[in-house]
């Protein structure tokens, strides 16, 4: 399980919660699924525990996991996860309409460029 990439600019932990958001929305990992212990995750990256650790924090904080005192975290479950994900990128993709606006491109032709169409893209 190797899934730090020391080139990318992004910080350890932020590596770690975004690899195990994207298990947990993909139904890789179930609901109430036992996570890696702290300790042991922490070997398995070569990495310092408490960098594990925030990054646990962090996911118990966004609702992806739950803690139970004496036995570890384990994975959320709910449709809810699913929910504030898309909420998430409509925010960011209006955001993006937006800029391309106040810039003066047209966002249906920058769609149609990178071909997106409606909702699969196309096979180029």
């Amino acid at each position: 399980m190797n899934f730090i990439n020391y080139q990318d600019g992004r910080p350890i932990y932020e590596q770690i919660m975004e690899r195990y958001k994207l298990l947990i929305l993909k139904g890789v990992m179930s609901p109430d699924e036992q996570m890696p212990s702290v300790r042991k995750l922490a070997m398995e990256l070569s990495t310092n525990p408490n960098t594990v650790q925030r990054a646990y924090t962090e996911l118990e904080r966004q609702g992806f996991l739950y803690s139970v005192r004496g036995r570890g975290s384990f994975v959320s479950g709910g449709a809810g996860l699913h929910a504030r994900k898309r909420e998430e990128i409509k925010e960011k993709l209006a955001g993006l309409l937006r800029e391309a606006e106040e810039v003066g491109l047209d966002p249906a032709e920058l769609l149609e460029e990178s071909g997106w169409t409606g909702s699969r893209q196309q096979q180029r």
